[in-house]
């Protein structure tokens, strides 16, 4: 299976608190049109805080749940480190490139 491409959001700048519930709005109209693998492109954010990450974290179960996943692209040095120190780069599927993640041929591989 493949990410669709109308199963992207892009974010940019400071991803917070103030753009996380648009993050969850846009997860949950997916999922209720029946995208369960999304990918979130994060190319342009220079900066992650807690509230994105949990917002991330209840996505990516929530479409685990409907048997998908939440996928991530593009993370920046700023923002990987952020990822690794929380060791969520170990929960999430992370591609180098938007190309790359859509290219991907998608399989379950969580429990």
């Amino acid at each position: 299976m493949n990410v669709r491409e109308d199963a992207v959001l892009a974010v940019s700048g400071r991803y917070d608190a103030f753009e996380a519930p648009k993050t969850k709005r846009w997860i949950d109209a997916q999922l209720g049109a029946g995208a369960n693998l999304l990918l979130i492109d994060m190319t342009d954010a220079t900066f992650v805080d807690s509230t994105a990450l949990a917002t991330l974290v209840q996505g990516m179960k929530h479409c685990r749940q409907q048997s998908g996943d939440l996928l991530l692209c593009g993370l920046q040095p700023s923002v990987r480190i952020i990822f690794e120190l929380t060791r969520l780069d170990q929960a999430f599927r992370i591609f180098p490139t938007r190309a790359d993640a859509l290219a991907a041929d998608w399989t379950p591989d969580y429990t």
